[in-house]
């Protein structure tokens, strides 16, 4: 049941907000900066068009949900069989164990520039760790009202604050107007191409996207008369996405930065004092919080979430051939004993950087959204599966077909990307 203090709003727009919250990390942030730093604002319409994808592709998994009854992982391996489920189990493992590592290491970096104790790989550690233990107690005994709260807090903290420092330093609005109505690829080295499609593909998150279905069960939603209102929930959610997107290129525009994932946002923090003048430092230790509102509330989302999706598939593997027993429940074991699993392996890599490991990882998972999107235009067009009245339309089949070129072709640079490096 819902709180009856709970605001209205938040009731509406939650889950929404969680998708915003959990999808935007320090590797976001980078890329939105780095990007900006290498091509201007000619690519601002990137942002817009990388986070419409996204919010088509999650719609369509809400419209299955809604229409069905069924999780997406509960469609896949019900019609495609339980061979699926098990790659998909591993794949997750390995994902989660490399996100969570990721995740750890980028709050003790990003907390360390805030509130630095010892040297930086020290704070990293210990902060990395301190930022684990406390989101597991939020999600093991605050349950999902209060991990609801303490996201929607973080991501107003991270929206703020990054749309107020990209308008300080002032840039050149006609050409943030140009940038997100004139579709330009600037050419950079024959490079241009492949770094707007990485900025298309960097909005919003991968793996994470499944969790929504789960989140609006948390909200009660469910039958098509639902689907309104997730669209309205998720289309805020992925507007703020791509407002936060925007605001990251116009600050690497404007600032010369250097660096990757979370070292770099600190770089540009520290290049904010310097450009502000007498309201740097002010603004240096503002933006530090933004990005720790961002890389925290990716962390808290993912230790919430991505044991749904552990335990739905171990649910679905175990059930056979009936697979309307034991619904995914945050108190059974085997969700909790993944949480505990998640918040602690996975820092094992604070003591060591896995590079070539990382780098297999992030070969593999370049490719899930856009076999997300083939799945959801397979699936959600025949009537016989999902019924006539949520089915896709035409304009939807074009829209899952541009984002799966979209997504291929970001999935193809970044395997290249990281083959070359």
């Amino acid at each position: 049941m819902n709180s009856p203090s709970r605001p209205p709003l938040l009731k509406l727009v939650g889950p929404g907000l969680l998708v915003a919250a959990t999808g935007v990390g320090a590797g976001d942030l980078a890329t939105g900066a780095f990007t900006g730093s290498k091509l201007g604002l000619a690519v601002l319409w990137a942002v817009v068009v990388g986070a419409f994808f996204k919010f088509v592709l999650n719609e369509g998994l809400a419209r299955w949900q809604l229409a069905t009854g069924e999780t997406v992982l509960e469609g896949v391996i019900r019609r495609l069989g339980r061979f699926v489920g098990i790659v998909f189990l591993i794949y997750l493992i390995a994902w989660s164990f490399f996100v969570g590592s990721a995740l750890m290491s980028a709050c003790g970096v990003t907390f360390h520039a805030i509130l630095p104790l010892f040297d930086p790989s020290t704070d990293k550690i210990i902060y990395g760790i301190a930022h684990s233990v406390i989101a597991v107690g939020l999600v093991r005994w605050g349950g999902y009202r209060l991990f609801e709260r303490v996201m929607s807090v973080c991501i107003a903290i991270m929206f703020v604050i990054v749309l107020t420092t990209a308008i300080a330093i002032q840039p050149d609005w006609i050409a943030v107007l140009e940038g997100l109505t004139i579709p330009t690829i600037p050419q950079l080295d024959g490079e241009g191409l492949a770094w707007t499609v990485a900025l298309m593909g960097g909005v919003g998150g991968t793996v994470t996207v499944l969790c929504y279905g789960y989140w609006i069960r948390e909200e009660n939603r469910s039958g098509e008369d639902a689907l309104t209102v997730c669209r309205i929930d998720l289309a805020i959610g992925y507007a703020m996405t791509a407002v936060f997107g925007i605001g990251m290129v116009i600050l690497g525009n404007t600032i010369e930065i250097d660096g990757k994932g979370a070292s770099l946002i600190v770089h540009l923090a520290d290049r904010l004092e310097d450009v502000l003048g007498g309201f740097g430092l002010v603004a240096r230790y503002a933006f530090l919080v933004g990005a720790w509102g961002a890389v925290g509330s990716s962390l808290l989302g993912v230790w919430q979430s991505v044991p749904y999706l552990f335990t739905d598939v171990i649910r679905l593997l175990r059930a056979g051939d009936n697979l309307e027993a034991d619904p995914v429940r945050t108190d059974s074991a085997t969700y909790r004993w993944f949480l505990y699993a998640l918040a602690t392996i996975p820092a094992i890599g604070l003591f060591s950087s896995f590079e070539q490991v990382q780098k297999v990882y992030a070969i593999v998972g370049a490719t899930f959204i856009p076999i997300l999107a083939v799945v959801l235009l397979i699936f959600n067009s025949p009537s016989r599966w999902i019924g006539q009245r949520s089915r896709n339309s035409m304009v939807t089949i074009v829209v899952l077909t541009l984002a799966v070129i979209a997504f291929a072709t970001a999935a193809a640079f970044e395997i290249h990307r990281k083959i070359s490096s």
